[in-house]
């Protein structure tokens, strides 16, 4: 019985794809022991034990960026870190650690690598965070969701996707979706939304420039997130909700999408084949332009810095491109084309080729030497 410790958390971007995996593990081999490696303060802690995984925790270490009191202990709170994961490694004999990013990967790696347990890394973003840096050089299993991302060893798996996204045939639950929003089933609709929590310009920009969308026969199904004062307007087909909990139905209902650039939104309208819109996030460290780099580079949407995403070019731009059905047919093509339905088996294809390789390695030439050579 294989023993997996997935590590990663703190934001969704880490923790979802790391649930869809230890889904499919636990889905592929019922017998297997799967644990997670988190921190008490991420998403992981609340969202893990839900899903009926056992966390194990790690304490959150930021990296220090400048000199500071806090910089010159690093060194040693990162040690006991890795420590207390090595000890988890013995105890519960792991087999395999997988690593997804965020402040529980980077000691899982180093810990891994001291054990000679063999490693997996999954990287979400086309900009690759720090601990998975550091992980593709002490392995040689490295899954990305993007191709065009740069790291070390990277091969693309794609973004492990829910199953409610991953099986959807949106043509089968169109009519459902169109009816369980109250949308007119003779317009093509405009999804909008920012995420959860929403998205200041994006929602206040579509809002202004409502009036211009539904000039071209569209309707709009915007979802402006829990935190946003938007009221209804009283239009006719601008259909506002603050909260989704049915995105496979909005996703069956669009034809157009717009919405931000994270990676698993990028991820799932890539798989669907849905042509969009993306606003780039402009806080941080700007890793949301780059996951729209590939399906941009397809053709299958169109970039826009979030400054420039005004009423005016809603106006311009993006109705001109909503009059054009025959591009906005052929944007969907494009988008399909770089898009990934099976990244949840792609990655669990990958840990277990490094379960497989490191169970057929001779003592004397461990997969960790092999691995970094």
């Amino acid at each position: 019985m294989t023993t997996y410790l997935l590590a990663g958390g703190g934001t969704a971007g880490h923790v979802n794809p790391l649930l869809a995996v230890a889904d499919r593990l636990r889905r592929r081999e019922p017998d297997a022991t799967v644990l997670v490696l988190g921190t008490a303060e991420g998403l992981e802690a609340r969202l893990v034990p839900a899903r009926v995984y056992e966390l194990l925790t790690v304490p959150r270490l930021p990296f220090p960026r400048k000199p500071s009191r806090h910089a010159l202990g690093f060194p040693r709170r990162l040690q006991g870190a890795i420590d207390g994961v090595r000890s988890i490694l013995a105890d519960r004999q792991v087999d395999v650690v997988v690593g997804f990013g965020g402040y529980a990967a980077a000691p899982a790696y180093v810990a891994a690598r001291r054990s000679g347990v063999p490693i997996v890394v999954h990287e979400a973003n086309a900009k690759p965070g720090m601990a998975n840096v550091l992980g593709s050089y002490l392995t040689k299993h490295v899954g990305v969701v993007f191709a065009s991302t740069k790291l070390r060893h990277a091969r693309q798996v794609g973004m492990p996707l829910r199953d409610e996204i991953e099986t959807l045939d949106r043509r089968a639950h169109r009519a459902e979706a169109l009816e369980f929003f109250g949308l007119d089933a003779t317009k093509p609709v405009v999804l909008v939304t920012g995420g959860s929590t929403g998205a200041r310009r994006l929602n206040e920009t579509v809002s202004r420039a409502a009036p211009s969308i539904l000039g071209t026969g569209w309707q709009i199904l915007h979802i402006t997130g829990e935190k946003s004062d938007l009221t209804v307007s009283g239009l006719a087909d601008y259909h506002l909700l603050k909260y989704c909990d049915r995105m496979d139905l909005a996703l069956s209902a669009a034809d157009f999408v717009v919405s931000r650039a994270g990676s698993a939104t990028v991820s799932e309208l890539t798989a669907l084949g849905l042509p969009a819109v993306l606003i780039p996030y402009p806080v941080g460290n700007g890793e949301q332009r780059f996951n729209a780099t590939d399906v941009v580079a397809a053709g299958g949407a169109v970039l826009v810095a979030d400054a420039d995403f005004t009423p005016d070019w809603v106006g311009s731009d993006l109705v001109t491109l909503l009059l054009d059905r025959a591009t906005i047919a052929d944007m969907a093509v494009r988008s399909a084309s770089v898009g990934v339905r099976d990244g949840a088996d792609r990655t669990v294809d990958l840990v277990l080729d490094a379960v497989g390789r490191a169970s057929s390695s001779s003592p004397s030439t461990p997969e960790t030497t092999s691995e970094t050579s």
